[in-house]
């Protein structure tokens, strides 16, 4: 894996050997001596991973890093401290400034690249998120800012999975303000809490007695459930071994023992903020293909995509296009409902009449909006008796129960006129399909309206 990272440091001798050794590794390097240097060429050529000096002259590490944080085109980006730094406190400041990490000089070679390539995955996987909630704003979706904006932390989960019941009731302690900690102590050799997809963290001790902590964080990687949370593994101070093959099974954060407590809560914290804001993402990105998909007043399925699933049943590919019926209705003098009652009664209406729809047909069918008061049902493997059958019902449930409106006192009484076609045989295509619905429907209307009519 490959990518680009910008090496900051005040000191050649520092710049030049970490040069080196990323180069051999085959990543593409940036340089800066300085942090106004470094935000410049940030906001210009964005790298995908900062390693970044602490004590620098002028703007040191730590501000560096907040202002990284602080703008929303580069608050993604994931920055590593290096520094000649040691002590806890230095750690927890540059992790509470918004580092993922904080490697201290000299830095041993695979620990470092370990690292860089474990936040490289992660910011890859951040980005196309990202670029897809982009393509939500363009057509229009008020979706988020940046990692540090609106994300809270309140109500979180975290499971650990500890067999030293001392050392996991103080890590319960050491936690107890930031999130709800569940213990599993792997009595039975595996993973027994329940409902794993619920924990905004996993934290995995790598010396557990009788299970392999490694294993277990393949599992957890591996699974449906619990690929996309965080794992935070406890490892022992100079066991770097441990710490890369946990990286490479895809660990997103480690601490040493003996474990400090600010530390501790920093690392849980900037797991959990990741974890939802990814989250997020893709529930913005959920939301993005709805509306692309769905028509806006009614929950239906629009007219695009009407068109895409349609042309896909009728292909020449697909041998049961013969047996597909459509139901084309119209909502009776709809126009004299907006006229009296106004747009909104008549967007309740529509609303309503396709709550309706929506209850009366079938899992395999497909309703969709057609246009203002028209709407579609395509019903795949279905003759022609059974979706007379079926439009007879919708006209009944839509007739028998007058529909209520803010914009009148008394409900009002509601009809439709449907119109049904039949792909006869493998000729069939969706649109002579559509055209045979539509015919059926204006017979239906042109015969007094509120009325089922067919044509094969």
């Amino acid at each position: 894996m490959t990518a680009r990272v910008l090496v900051v440091d005040d000191v050649i001798q520092n710049v030049k050997l970490l040069e080196a050794k990323l180069t051999g590794e085959y990543f593409d390097v940036l340089t800066a001596m300085n942090g106004e240097d470094a935000l410049k060429i940030i906001d210009q050529e964005p790298p995908d991973i900062v390693l970044l000096d602490v004590m620098m002259p002028g703007m040191d590490g730590f501000e560096v890093c907040r202002r990284i944080r602080s703008n929303a085109k580069s608050a993604h980006i994931p920055v590593i401290m290096v520094t000649a730094l040691d002590q806890s406190k230095d750690r927890v400041a540059g992790l509470e400034a918004g580092a993922d990490d904080f490697l201290t000089k000299p830095v041993l070679d695979l620990p470092l690249f370990a690292r860089v390539r474990s936040l490289v995955r992660l910011k890859l996987l951040m980005d196309e998120l990202r670029m897809r909630e982009t393509t939500g704003q363009d057509i229009g979706m008020d979706i988020g800012s940046d990692l540090n904006r609106n994300i809270s932390l309140s109500s979180a989960k975290v499971l650990l999975i500890e067999d030293y019941s001392r050392v996991a009731d103080r890590i319960s302690r050491y936690m107890e303000n930031l999130a709800t900690v569940d213990v599993d102590n792997v009595a039975s050799g595996e993973i027994s809490t329940p409902n794993l997809d619920h924990y905004d963290l996993i934290i995995v001790s790598l010396s557990l007695n009788d299970v392999d902590g490694l294993r277990l964080c393949s599992q957890l990687r591996s699974s449906e459930h619990t690929r996309r949370t965080p794992i935070l593994v406890l490892v022992d101070e100079g066991d770097n071994d441990q710490m890369i093959k946990a990286m490479e099974l895809g660990a997103t954060d480690y601490i040493t023992r003996p474990i400090d407590q600010n530390e501790l809560v920093a690392r849980a914290k900037s797991q959990i903020r990741q974890k939802r804001y990814a989250n997020r993402l893709r529930r913005n990105m959920q939301k993005s293909i709805e509306m692309a998909m769905t028509d806006a007043v009614t929950g239906l399925y629009n007219r695009h995509f009407l068109s895409t699933y349609l042309d896909n049943l009728m292909s020449g590919k697909n041998d049961r296009r013969k047996n597909v019926s459509l139901l084309m209705m119209d909502l009776d003098k709809f126009k004299l409902v907006n006229d009296t009652y106004g747009h909104a009664s008549g967007d309740e209406v529509l609303h309503e009449f396709a709550r309706r729809v929506s209850n009366d047909i079938r899992n395999i069918d497909l309703a969709a909006r057609f246009g203002g008061e028209e709407f579609v049902i395509v019903m795949p493997e279905t003759n022609l008796e059974y979706a007379y059958y079926i439009a007879e019902r919708l006209r009944m449930s839509i007739a028998d129960k007058p529909f209520e409106i803010s914009g009148s006192d008394k409900p009002i009484t509601v009809t439709v006129s449907i119109g049904i076609a039949l792909a006869g045989d493998k000729n069939s295509t969706s649109s002579k399909l559509l055209v045979a619905a539509d015919t059926a429907l204006y017979q239906a209307k042109g015969n007094g309206r509120n009325q089922v009519c067919c044509i094969e």
